[in-house]
């Protein structure tokens, strides 16, 4: 890509560029990973993140081993999730048995293990199309979908801050319609990589290059934009009007959710906030886990602490009028099976969502299915306890997981599907297909995820309105809480570290969307065609 011929070899810019490029490319990598993640949330300059996108995918081609391949890829993700990642080390402040700057060494290893997922890119890109600019970006476009995809469910998946997120924060986020996140990904690389070879033609004075690619360029445009209308359910959904809801936020910073004698201080700040403003019935949604109370029956008596899931059910139906519905974040236990049922011992919980009407009944419950390792479940816990890791995980016991995506049925309310916290990041694993809700609630506790943490979580709740079409609602102790139409347009929220609430109507869902219908079978459906392309072009040009 970067390869100047007889004509351009002793043009000073060239020279420069080349020398660089051979003294310092594990350094340019690494300071191109870092910059790209400042297309993510808070700080939104996805223009900075393509170019250093480009950059990086030019020295990709400018190697020479295989070894410096990997190396360079690694180095560029090491960066890039470092940075993008950094909030992760707030949430060790939070962890009283765990030093602080333990966070920060948690933030660098998460990342050494993430940064093989570019680094395998950028090996495959290398290795079928180096030297040839078209086969490599298509071959670098089809190889960061599938790594990406990857990166979702290895290990149980980890895939905060997908490329293509950067695309929401410059309002081009469209095409995950048809071909999802991790195609939307596959575009970013597509447009970084046809950038970097018209970047070299600038450099090399090779004006025909420089033409090439912005024809190039606007193909790849052209593609986008068909992409992001296939499927696309524009036209809403033909229903009643829609519901009334309230979303509370009361600014329970972590540090004071679990502090003993802390419940009915917390609790009073969820009251004061659900107070009536008019008659009509509603949805009012509350946090992840907003009360510290249960709320089934059926639990040995020693685990209500005296508050009765009866007495608790009635002091919520207090704040609400006939008709309404609350949805909020609560836990259940899960006991052995040994002795008589009040010395049963509690030996799991679940961390769950809710729904009850105004006459006090449940209408049903959600288990969050998609755990946050290190954080609800301590993996090989017998191994790491014995080894003194177990204050990883707060607790006794494990948070166990729940089925998967589900769709409570609220009455003349319609069909709420539930993901809580994180499980909103997994691109293709929201919904019940089967039973396709009307909206999704994303009740979350961003209190411990610092300052880049939470704007980043609702870029990506933003994406999975978009990829679905449907609205998303979220509710979050501290921020930032929101109405997300099925477009991914936020047009009411509250912003971090205030209290206060929304009161709004519920958006319209769209007929369903192309991806909605068939899944990440089209992001790598799409990997394959850019794969297969740059094959054809490899073995033409031969």
């Amino acid at each position: 890509m970067f390869e100047p011929d007889d004509r351009t070899r002793q043009k000073p810019r060239v020279k420069f560029l080349k020398t660089l490029f051979d003294k310092y490319p594990y350094w340019l990598s690494l300071l191109a990973g870092a910059l790209s993640a400042t297309g993510f949330a808070p700080l939104g300059l996805w223009g900075i993140s393509l170019i250093a996108l480009a950059l990086w995918i030019a020295i990709v081609d400018s190697l020479k081993s295989r070894k410096a391949t990997f190396f360079s890829g690694w180095l560029f993700g090491l960066g890039h999730f470092v940075v993008g990642l950094n909030w992760i080390a707030k949430a060790f402040t939070f962890q009283a048995a765990m030093p602080e700057w333990l966070g920060y060494i948690a933030v660098i290893l998460l990342s050494l293990y993430l940064a093989v997922y570019p680094a395998l890119t950028a090996l495959g890109a290398w290795l079928l199309g180096k030297g040839r600019p078209i086969v490599f970006v298509l071959a670098f476009a089809g190889f960061w979908i599938i790594t990406e995809w990857l990166r979702s469910w290895v290990f149980s998946g980890f895939i905060w801050n997908p490329l293509g997120v950067i695309m929401v924060e410059a309002q081009h986020a469209t095409s995950a319609r048809s071909i999802g996140t991790y195609g939307l990904s596959g575009i970013v690389i597509g447009i970084a990589g046809l950038a970097g070879s018209a970047i070299a033609g600038l450099f090399m004075l090779q004006w025909r290059i420089v033409i090439r690619k912005a024809f190039d360029f606007i193909i790849v445009a052209i593609g986008a934009v068909l992409l992001s209308v296939m499927g696309s359910g524009d036209d809403r959904l033909a229903s009643k009007a829609q519901p009334d809801i309230t979303i509370v936020q009361p600014n329970i910073g972590q540090q004071d959710k679990w502090q003993a004698g802390y419940e009915e201080k917390n609790l009073a700040k969820l009251a004061g906030l659900t107070v009536r403003k008019d008659d009509g019935p509603r949805i009012l949604f509350w946090p992840e886990a907003a009360i510290p109370d249960y709320l089934e029956a059926g639990y040995p008596q020693r685990y209500y602490y005296g508050r009765s899931p009866e007495i608790v059910r009635a002091q919520l139906a207090s704040l609400m009028k006939p008709g309404d519905v609350l949805v909020l974040g609560a836990l259940k236990l899960e006991f052995d099976e040994a002795g008589a049922p009040d010395e049963r011992r509690a030996i799991g919980a679940r961390n769950s969502v809710f729904a009850m009407d105004s006459n006090r009944e449940l209408l049903g419950r959600y288990d969050k299915s998609h755990l946050v390792p290190y954080g609800e479940y301590l993996p090989m816990r017998p191994l790491l306890s014995a080894i003194g890791l177990s204050r990883l995980a707060p607790g006794d016991f494990d948070f166990w997981p729940g089925p998967g995506p589900q769709s409570l049925d609220l009455a003349a309310f319609g069909k709420a599907g539930l993901q809580v916290c994180y499980e909103i990041i997994f691109s293709g694993q929201v919904v019940d297909r089967d039973n396709r809700p009307d909206f999704i609630f994303n009740p979350s506790n961003d209190a411990w995820f610092g300052a880049w943490g939470p704007p980043q979580h609702l870029a990506q709740a933003r994406l999975r309105a978009i990829e679905e079409g449907l609205p998303v609602i979220r509710s979050t102790p501290t921020g930032i809480s929101a109405v997300i139409t099925s477009t991914g347009k936020v047009v009411e929220s509250i912003p971090m570290g205030q209290a206060g609430r929304i009161d709004s109507k519920l958006p319209p869902p769209e007929n369903p969307t192309l991806f909605s219908r068939y899944g990440n079978i089209l992001s790598l459906g799409f990997a394959l065609i850019l794969l297969i392309c740059a094959i054809a072009i490899r073995l033409r040009a031969r």
